[in-house]
Formats: structure tokens, sequence, C-alpha cells
């Protein structure tokens, strides 16, 4: 990925296959025979939980980030190595957009066609397991960001039905509002220490 993306374009080219993910749920549904979009409405208390359930999962993202362990530092290494420079060229707003796109597109694919695909054949909880697995194995640049991606997968998947009726839009604002800060932390990680090196 790091070698075959051309920095000039980046934030077009990565809206566009973020966003082609629209795409691959709705071909995937039509042939599950499932709406993407059921279980998407809007809720101010929906959006809320969206905002407050991102909050466990960034202080650990913060906390295994800040850990010297050779699996997580390989791991903080690739994204500065692969992102930072790349984020680095984009204000904080066109971070958001990407995330946004990201949060909605993969969160459709995942959470509105595959997990209720997997779950029509083998029940919900062997549902949640298996769509998380994809969505690891989509993210698996190493063998601990896989695990690592596998249980956030978990975590957006019981998102989904933490209210009476189960709503899509909470863990796409999970998702995309994890991926800004995320993205805005190795920004600055990356500024910072080009800084030191300079």
């Amino acid at each position: 990925m790091a070698t075959s993306i051309n920095t000039e374009n980046f934030f077009k080219q990565a809206c566009i296959f973020e966003g082609s993910l629209i795409g691959v749920a709705l071909v995937l549904g039509w042939l599950a025979d499932i709406n993407p979009f059921a279980s998407l409405y809007f809720s101010e208390t929906a959006f809320f939980y969206g905002i407050i359930a991102t909050v466990p999962i960034f202080i650990i993202f913060l906390a295994l980030y800040q850990l010297n362990i050779k699996p997580l530092a390989k791991i903080k290494t690739l994204l500065l190595d692969m992102l930072g420079p790349l984020l680095l060229r984009y204000h904080w707003t066109d971070l958001l957009i990407l995330a946004v796109i990201a949060g909605v597109s993969e969160e459709i694919l995942f959470r509105g066609v595959i997990q209720p695909w997997m779950e029509s054949s083998w029940g919900m909880l062997t549902g949640l397991i298996v769509s998380s697995i994809l969505f690891g194995l989509a993210h698996a640049v190493t063998l601990l960001y896989f695990l690592l991606a596998t249980l956030m997968s978990v975590y957006l998947g019981l998102l989904l039905d933490i209210e009476a009726s189960r709503n899509l839009l909470i863990p796409i604002v999970t998702h995309g509002f994890y991926d800004f800060l995320a993205f805005l932390v190795i920004t600055y990680s990356y500024r910072h220490q080009h800084k030191n090196d300079d």
C-alpha cells in the first residue's frame, strides 16, 4: 500500500476506494436479499451513543500507541511510515471527510450486510464473530493488527443493538469519529517525530 499510493492523489484515491465499498455492499446485499440500509436511521440519541462509544476504544488506542512493546511498536511504525506523510499533506477537514466516508462505507458493508447475512445462516453470535474475523482480515497488516481489528469489529457489531431496535448509525458514528481521532494522532506524531529529527 505504501509503495503503490500516489501521494499527490491519496485523498481522492482513498475516498474513491472507501466509497466503492458501498457498491460492494449493494451487490452482496442483492445476492443475500438484504437491504444494506434497512437498519440505518437518524436519531439524536443514536448519534450521541456513537460519540460516547468512541471514548473507550480511543483511550485504548492511545494506551497501546504509547506502549513500547515490539509488536505494538511495529504497528505504530507502519502507521507512521504509511499514513504519516500522506495525512500530513491535508487539512483536518479533509481527514474528517475521509474518516466519515470510511465509517459509513465500511459499516454499511460489514454491519449492514455481512453481519446480518451471517446471522441469518448461523445465528447472532456466530454471525458477529464471522463478520468480525472478515473485518479483521480486511485490515490485517500484521497478525496483532488483525486481532485488534477483529476485536474492534466485535465492539462495533455489539453497538448495533444497544438501543431497543438495531441502528447502524451508532457504529457508523463510532467508527468514523475513531478514525478521525486516530488520523489526528498519527499526523501529530509524524510531524513531531520529524521536527525532532530536524
